[in-house]
């Protein structure tokens, strides 16, 4: 009988990236809160924040250490445990989508090949919306054990958007997994890397919209921040909480929005695929090192967008939010999906 010795330096390797990636998110999000404010400054014909440290710069940290100071407040009547589980349960969810997500290709360090991807799942995409599903659970449960009804009525309205605009999001990846033939993320991306094919915003430029949209859904962005209409519900569902409790809710929408756009960039546009670039024709290293920068590059580039939108674009009423999503996007992508597998067929046949 032949027992297999544990690879304790692959664990250590592990270990090191799952680091590296979650502070990475953190920080990510940390400066995403500062960049919205600068790109709302310029679209406002205004400076944004330039107080504190240069330029502005230490404007984040100075938030996070107010957040950190505020007093911990724990409504009377709510229900104390959920209370405290609804921001840690947003915060988790939010942190485990990037485990399969393929930040490049491998590095050679040390005389071993470490890949740049904590988990290589078959069903990576699958992984994602599951994780994406729990993060519900963290508004519901925050707005249910808050014992506020604005609160209870903004989780309600967030577990409805998010139902309603995941199913348009999967159906709109359904075609674009008929063309691939794989749940793997990593797999999809060299796809797109080969020689002779193209990104797939090329082969489902209508996926890709439906998709888009979703996301702006699923990250609660404007148009889309139902679950926080200031003007309607007061604060949302997070209206009952201080501190860094608070700080996980907020800060959790930013670490989703930039693993949405770090999935947006694998699956319709070559992941860490760089333009024009021959990468064979590179060391690996020198190919994996850029090949990460261009993947940030291109999420940095959705990560405006979604900035963009924010400030330019006014939030819709509710009943205009479920008619988008059941009368529009899924009808589309629907036939989208429908067009997609009658063109593989013709394709087979020809």
């Amino acid at each position: 009988m032949t027992i297999l010795a544990f690879d304790w330096i692959l664990l250590l390797e592990k270990f090191i990236l799952i680091v590296v990636v979650i502070f990475g998110s953190l920080g990510i999000a940390l400066y995403s809160t500062f960049a919205e404010r600068k790109v709302a400054g310029i679209l406002q014909d205004r400076p944004g924040p330039n107080r504190a440290g240069p330029f502005g710069l230490f404007q984040p940290f100075a938030d996070g250490l107010k957040l950190i100071m505020k007093e911990e407040i724990i409504p009377t009547n709510s229900s104390k445990f959920l209370f405290v589980l609804g921001p840690i349960l947003a915060m988790t969810a939010a942190l485990m989508t990037s485990a399969v997500i393929p930040w490049g290709s491998k590095v050679h360090l040390f005389g071993r090949d470490i890949s740049l991807q904590i988990a290589d799942v078959n069903i990576g995409i699958l992984y994602i919306f599951g994780v994406v599903s729990m993060g519900v659970y963290g508004i519901m449960i925050g707005g249910w054990a808050s014992n506020n009804k604005f609160s209870l009525m903004a989780a309600l309205r967030g577990a409805s958007q998010a139902i309603s605009y995941e199913l348009a999001m999967g159906l709109s990846l359904i075609a674009l997994l008929m063309l691939t033939g794989s749940l793997s993320l990593k797999t999809i991306v060299e796809q797109q890397m080969a020689p002779g094919h193209w990104w797939n915003i090329v082969y489902q430029p209508v996926g890709f919209l439906i998709f888009i949209i979703c996301a702006f859904a699923e990250c609660n962005r404007t148009p889309f921040d139902l679950p926080e209409a200031e003007n309607e519900l007061n604060f949302g569902y997070h209206q009952e909480y201080s501190s860094m409790k608070l700080g996980f809710y907020l800060f959790s929408e930013y670490v989703n929005m930039f693993i949405s756009s770090v999935v947006m960039a694998c699956l319709f546009f070559g992941g860490y695929d760089i333009p024009f670039v021959n990468e064979a024709a590179l060391s690996p290293n020198t190919a994996a090192t850029l090949g990460v920068l261009a993947l940030l590059i291109k999420s940095f580039i959705f990560i405006f967008i979604f900035m963009w939108v924010r400030w330019t674009i006014p939030r819709f009423r509710y009943d205009q939010l479920m008619n988008l999503g059941w009368k529009t996007l899924v009808p589309l992508a629907l036939i989208n999906m429908l067009v997609t597998g009658a063109v593989i067929l013709w394709r087979m046949g020809a």
